[in-house]
Parts: C-alpha cells; sequence; structure tokens
C-alpha cells in the first residue's frame, strides 16, 4: 500500500503538471487552476471570495494546497484508485484527474482484455478490484505500460474525432504535444512514439 507521503507527492506533481490558470473555449472544463476546473469547484461548493457564487474568479483564487487536498479526497481516495494495485495508482490517479471516471472504464476494457472480467462502468468496486488485483499479478511488469499505451490511444481517438481538440495532442510544429507527452511519463520509454511514429499516427489530421 502506498504511503501517505507517497500519495500526496503523487498529487503535488499532477498540480505541477496541471499548471496554472487557464480558460481555454477549446477545452470543455472551462476555467482551471492547477487542473481543479470551475465544475469540480461549483460541485463541491467552492466559493473561495465568498460573494454567493463559484465563478471564475474562484477558480483564479484557488492554492496549490486546496488542489492538492482536493485531488487527495475527490480523484484518489473517493473513487477508490487507492484500493487498485500499487503499481497503478500514479498513471490511473493522474487520468482521473484528466479525464474523471473515463479513466476507469479505460482500466476496466483493459481488464477484460486481460480476460479479466468486470463491467465497464467507471465505478471502482470489489469486481473491478478484484480483477484489477489478478491482472496485475499476471501481468506486473506490464500492466502499467499497458495501461499507459491505451491512455494514449484514447487521446489519439478523442483528437480524431474532435478537430479542437487536436491542439493537445500535437504542437503547432507537429510534435508531439501535451496530451501525448503526458500519457508517455507513465510508459516506458521502449514504448514510446518515435517521431516518425508519431507523424504517421497524426498524418490524417492535416
Amino acid at each position: 500500500m502506498a504511503t501517505t507521503q507517497t500519495v500526496r507527492r503523487m498529487a503535488e506533481e499532477i498540480v505541477a503538471r496541471e499548471g496554472g490558470y487557464v480558460n481555454d473555449p477549446d477545452d470543455p472544463g472551462g476555467a482551471t487552476k492547477y487542473g481543479v476546473t470551475i465544475h469540480t469547484m461549483r460541485r463541491l461548493g467552492l466559493d473561495i471570495d465568498g460573494d454567493g457564487d463559484v465563478d471564475a474568479e474562484d477558480v483564479k483564487r484557488i492554492t496549490r494546497q486546496q488542489a492538492v487536498d482536493i485531488y487527495l479526497q475527490h480523484y484518489f481516495q473517493r473513487p477508490r484508485i487507492d484500493e487498485l494495485p500499487e503499481v497503478l495508482h500514479d498513471t490511473v490517479f493522474d487520468m482521473y484527474v484528466n479525464a474523471g471516471n473515463n479513466a476507469v472504464k479505460l482500466l476496466q476494457r483493459l481488464l477484460n482484455q486481460m480476460g479479466e472480467r468486470c463491467a465497464v462502468d467507471g465505478g471502482i468496486g470489489p469486481e473491478t478490484i478484484g480483477a484489477a488485483a489478478r491482472a496485475a499479478a499476471k501481468a506486473p511488469d506490464h500492466i502499467r505500460d499497458a495501461y499507459g499505451i491505451a491512455r494514449r490511444n484514447y487521446y489519439f481517438d478523442l483528437a480524431d474525432r474532435r478537430p479542437a481538440s487536436r491542439k493537445y495532442a500535437r504542437t503547432v510544429r507537429g510534435g508531439k504535444g501535451g496530451w501525448i507527452k503526458r500519457a508517455e511519463e507513465f510508459i516506458s520509454p521502449r514504448y514510446h512514439l518515435t517521431d516518425a511514429q508519431f507523424q504517421a499516427r497524426t498524418r490524417a489530421w492535416g
């Protein structure tokens, strides 16, 4: 089981990875700071400036420590990521911050592909916890990479379907964008795409 210090470090790394305040019209998350969206803050009732509503000004005022605490409680413990095999903690945690319960569905699909049956419903319960434990025991050196590759494919598929999101997957110069780099942080270097492979994968985007 990961220690409290280890998990907090994961949350701090996510905050650093997410960066400061942005309000990109192409991002469905809306106003965001340290990865915490205005939608999350409204759901949690975080009226930081005390003016009776939760708006972009409240997002701007959130601190790093508040973001870390939100992640620990609402993105790690509450969805029960802490009950998954430790080898999956950081990658599923990071993806949950980025994509909500799609992070869990991605894992559940992978577990089914590995022969461990569980519902693909986006919720972590005894069935998913058991399937993940068995899959990790069978392939301890591969399951984390497999999840990271599935995550990278998720981003590619999203960009395939939504042209406005392609700027997150590919830079203006044609290199790997933030989504792909982020996924590959959790994939062993031997499975990283080469520049040529990346160019081939994204060529159809124009």
